[in-house]
């Protein structure tokens, strides 16, 4: 198992887990993959990585901010998509180990993610990787004309901001 830092070079993979998550119906709101261009602006710079073995990429993680306000500097929203053929093998749980720690090198002191109540390998994944559920948001947004529910979990450092 490898990592490396997403980029243009590779986003075409990034671009085909992300497709393979929407298909599931409960890993995201988001009814297309954004452009690179997009996708780019709207994560941190930092904390953007791919696990692969040999030269296939099995998933990958980023960061995007909560807030442009200062005081939430270090608090950022995680997205994690593992590809089909690599579900249930540990590639997840290598990850956001990998990720929670090249956060912490850059100053983030919590990580939050929200996840939809049916997604439970996705919870589960984030539960034992320290995150714990901090909220229920009831019909928070619309997917397919349809209200959702999701799970707010948080993972706040033992380093970062103590």
């Amino acid at each position: 198992m490898q990592f490396d830092i997403i980029d243009q070079t590779n986003y075409s993979s990034v671009e085909s887990i992300y497709q393979q998550g929407m298909a599931t119906g409960f890993a995201t709101f988001q009814d297309e993959v954004p452009s690179w261009e997009s996708w780019d602006k709207d994560h941190l710079r930092h904390s953007r990585l791919l696990v692969k073995e040999g030269d296939q990429i099995m998933g990958w993680a980023a960061l995007s901010p909560v807030s442009g306000r200062c005081v939430y500097g270090g608090v950022a929203e995680i997205s994690i998509y593992i590809a089909e053929n690599a579900r249930g093998k540990g590639y997840g749980k290598s990850l956001l180990n990998k990720l929670i720690a090249e956060s912490e090198r850059n100053g983030i002191w919590t990580i939050q993610a929200e996840i939809f109540p049916e997604n439970i390998a996705s919870i589960e994944l984030h539960k034992k990787c320290g995150f714990r559920q901090i909220g229920f948001r009831e019909k928070i947004g619309k997917k397919n004309g349809v209200w959702r529910d999701t799970l707010l979990m948080e993972r706040r450092s033992k380093i970062i901001g103590q």
